[in-house]
């Protein structure tokens, strides 16, 4: 009966991985990316992978810097236009883990001119895709990933991040 119940598992855990629903990945991700053009750190924090938090001290002292971050790009003249998050790709068993990465295109405006940011957003969820906390992949190699996610699946390959000049 073990081997049977085990056999079971095997064969159905690849469906589980292709039943998750792109869609909910990508709302909970585009209402992270909202709250950073809305000034909203809290909320930021709230969908940040938790390991990363507590490496960073906690919920409040991220929020913390997270907020003297944008207040000093502001006195800079820098600020957040746009960001927008694209269509999930394939979803990868880590662990009793799910990652999966999304698109991120960061429009943001200086003295200097606009640029676009193109990077991803690394969706991680340990309760079967109904929750998901997020890492931004923005110049992170999977050798990073791995010292926060000692479960990540090495056929998730992370592009580069690119930027380019905006009119």
């Amino acid at each position: 009966m073990k081997k049977v119940f085990r056999l079971l598992l095997i064969i159905l855990s690849p469906l589980a991985l292709h039943a998750q629903n792109p869609a909910a990945v990508k709302k909970q991700a585009t209402l992270m990316a909202q709250s950073m053009t809305k000034g909203d750190y809290k909320n930021i924090v709230n969908y940040t992978y938790p390991k990363a938090v507590q490496m960073a001290g906690g919920k409040e002292k991220m929020t913390a810097m997270i907020g003297t971050a944008m207040q000093q790009m502001k006195a800079a003249g820098i600020s957040f236009e746009s960001v927008t998050v694209g269509t999930p790709g394939k979803f990868y068993k880590a662990g009793k883990e799910i990652h999966c990465l999304l698109p991120e295109t960061i429009v943001m405006a200086s003295p200097k001119g606009r640029m676009a940011m193109h990077s991803n957003l690394l969706a991680v969820s340990g309760d079967g895709g109904k929750s998901w906390s997020f890492l931004d992949m923005n110049n992170s190699t999977a050798d990073k990933v791995k010292q926060l996610i000692p479960n990540f699946n090495p056929d998730l390959k992370i592009p580069p991040a690119t930027t380019e000049p905006l009119q």
